[in-house]
């Protein structure tokens, strides 16, 4: 169940921004902030850590201009679910094949809806003439990442319920939205 908890954690968070992520794992295995299971210490790695920091850093500036942060999130739509299948895998250990291909499923499903949650809001805010709701977005998300990444390694069951309650909200959201979409396309 701590495992499980754990990697819904990591993978949502990895959807939203992967770079902090993989620094938050590769610091605490690093720095022992909790005690990791032995699959963790492949984050571990100065040029992991160093490389996680460094796109961390530029995804940050990027998130920051409007446009190009939706630039920034077409690219990283396959990006993201892919490291978050990465992420899934490595937090499972040694396990069968079989539940290796379901851990990437479920990391990149995961990671995929809230990757696009968060693209489909950031591109929602674009067209907001003030760039403030764009910043305050970025750094609401790069808190959001930080506190789940953190949650999920050290409450892993918290992290879990932080997960089930945000896919929960874009579910309703998705609803809410294609709703709303049927009604204007039946005006038309």
């Amino acid at each position: 169940l701590t495992t499980l908890s754990r990697t819904l954690g990591l993978s949502f968070a990895a959807g939203v921004n992967l770079y902090a992520t993989v620094a938050i794992l590769g610091l605490a295995s690093r720095y022992q902030w909790v005690d990791l299971p032995e699959q963790f210490r492949v984050f571990n790695n100065n040029w992991i850590i160093g490389a996680a920091l460094v796109l961390y850093l530029v995804e940050f500036a990027a998130d920051k201009i409007p446009w190009v942060d939706s630039v920034w999130d077409v690219v990283h739509t396959v990006i993201r679910p892919a490291g978050a299948a990465l992420i899934a895998v490595a937090s499972i250990g040694h396990a069968q094949p079989a539940l290796q291909v379901v851990a990437a499923l479920a990391g990149a499903g995961l990671a995929s809806g809230s990757h696009l949650a968060k693209a489909g809001t950031r591109f929602g805010a674009n067209t907001s003439p003030e760039p403030l709701s764009n910043w305050i977005l970025s750094l609401s998300e790069d808190g959001f990442v930080v506190v789940l990444g953190l949650s999920a390694l050290k409450y892993p069951l918290a992290a879990a319920v932080i997960v089930i309650v945000g896919v929960a909200v874009i579910v309703m959201s998705a609803r809410w939205l294609l709703r709303r979409l049927r009604r204007r396309m039946r005006r038309a």
